[in-house]
């Protein structure tokens, strides 16, 4: 498919986002996960308006910023639960979430199941591994 002047479409103009503008969303996202950053913000940063920049970065990603970043919020809790001993509202707090009951419901739409069944399954994983590796 061609552009207006003969060339290619650009990646600008196919409707993503260009490649520094997604490192810089991603970025200003994971530097902000427990305090949180609005669209506009990100958007700013990107030189783009707030719609231009979720029409363009849902493009890039398939997902919305605000539904990407719950995805990030979840993946960093999943590492938390794993590797920490910290407890669910600790996590809860570290991730972004507004409190535990908010994480659980999160987590467990995400995941299938509540954080702490996430982690006595990871868990039992672990043991079996060992058990296996001996």
């Amino acid at each position: 498919m061609k552009g207006i002047q003969g060339s290619a479409p650009s990646q600008a103009s196919a409707g993503k986002l260009a490649a520094w503008q997604e490192a810089i969303a991603k970025q200003l996202m994971l530097a902000n996960l427990d305090a949180g950053i609005s669209v506009a913000e990100i958007a700013e940063a990107c030189a783009l308006s707030r719609s231009h920049f979720t029409r363009k970065f849902k493009e890039s990603t398939l997902l919305s910023p605000h539904v990407w970043l719950r995805q990030q919020r979840v993946d960093k809790a999943m590492e938390l639960l794993r590797d920490s001993p910290l407890s669910l509202t600790q996590i809860a707090m570290e991730c972004g979430f507004f409190d535990q009951a908010h994480f659980c419901r999160v987590f467990a739409k995400s995941q299938g199941m509540s954080p702490l069944a996430w982690k006595r399954q990871q868990a039992m994983r672990a043991e079996v591994l060992r058990k296996l590796a001996c």
